[in-house]
């Protein structure tokens, strides 16, 4: 299994930037397709974004497409999540997971960080 630690939340204003980190005990970091996901108050986990091994290709939710990016340093075994045009309703846990092949579902992913908390004031 994985071990993956995220850094980089914290408190900002609306329309501020942020980027998470997450990373990776694996050095076979490359073969793993890695994910974001959140859980705000009160609500259940869910997808963010996606990136396939190589970091060729990536998916996102329809609600951060155009003002989030994941990306990946291989060679850092890092995992990244760069947040622009944060709103209060980005304010969740972000968790970092890592899994064989990658998808949208939390069952696609195998081992999880402990997450890292964004709030985003109005």
């Amino acid at each position: 299994q994985v071990q993956l630690v995220e850094s980089g939340g914290g408190l900002v204003q609306a329309g501020d930037s942020l980027r998470l980190s997450c990373a990776a005990s694996e050095r076979t970091f490359s073969m793993y397709a890695m994910g974001w996901f959140r859980r705000a108050p009160g609500k259940d986990r869910e997808f963010v974004a996606a990136i396939r091994g190589s970091g060729g290709s990536t998916y996102y939710a329809a609600s951060v497409k155009g003002r989030f990016t994941i990306s990946r340093d291989n060679a850092k075994n890092t995992l990244y999540l760069q947040m622009n045009g944060l709103k209060p309703e980005d304010t969740a846990v972000y968790y970092c997971a890592a899994g064989s092949y990658g998808g949208r579902r939390e069952t696609d992913f195998g081992s999880w960080g402990q997450g890292t908390q964004v709030t985003v004031s109005s």
